[in-house]
């Protein structure tokens, strides 16, 4: 309903963030990464958003970049992830870090989030990693099990990590193609992440 918002910062608070936008304030809901990002008091600022409705509440937030966004909507796909847990892990990870994370089912990162134990953090990490699969078998991209101990392998980690953040595997292939695959897969995922924002 709501893409986002752009307009006049006027109040802080930790994770939380209004913006003034023809003279209403939206209070959104922020990351610590989001709260880094946003400019001074007075200035002005565009969030992507996320409305959140409930019975008996709707709730607004707020990301500075498209890939956070679509990193919580990922993660709040998961079933026991609330909103609170998403913006907790963001807070504590980037979308590249969960992104890299969930494509290496590294569930202990993943629960180094507050709020996220053990067994969720594994829950976490099983079923964005299956609807990657699912993703990957539909769209014919296929990355094979374990990744490729290869500068290959690296390329196909990167496009599988940016399945995670909610990218089709043909779209996030074609990206990561135009860059060395012999660099770090983080690497790739950041600058295939650019690359991604200019073009979606």
């Amino acid at each position: 309903m709501l893409y986002s918002v752009k307009g006049t910062l006027i109040h802080t608070e930790p994770g939380m963030a209004v913006v003034e936008c023809g003279g209403v304030g939206f209070k959104c809901f922020v990351t610590m990464q989001t709260q880094r990002n946003l400019p001074k008091l007075g200035e002005e600022t565009m969030l992507y958003t996320h409305l959140h409705v409930r019975e008996d509440a709707m709730d607004l937030f707020g990301f500075y970049n498209k890939s956070e966004m679509n990193c919580f909507r990922m993660l709040t796909s998961v079933s026991g992830v609330g909103p609170k847990v998403g913006l907790a892990i963001l807070s504590e990870l980037s979308p590249e870090q969960v992104a890299m994370a969930v494509a290496a089912g590294d569930s202990k990162t993943l629960s180094r989030a507050s709020g996220v134990g053990p067994k969720l953090a594994q829950r976490i990490a099983l079923e964005l990693k299956d609807k990657v699969k699912k993703m990957e078998g539909s769209s014919g991209v296929g990355i094979p099990e374990g990744g490729i101990p290869s500068a290959a392998g690296n390329a196909a980690n990167a496009v599988q990590a940016l399945a995670v953040l909610g990218y089709t595997p043909a779209d996030a292939a074609a990206v990561v193609a135009k860059f060395d695959s012999s660099l770090p897969t983080e690497e790739l995922i950041r600058l295939s992440l650019k690359a991604m924002a200019s073009r979606f």
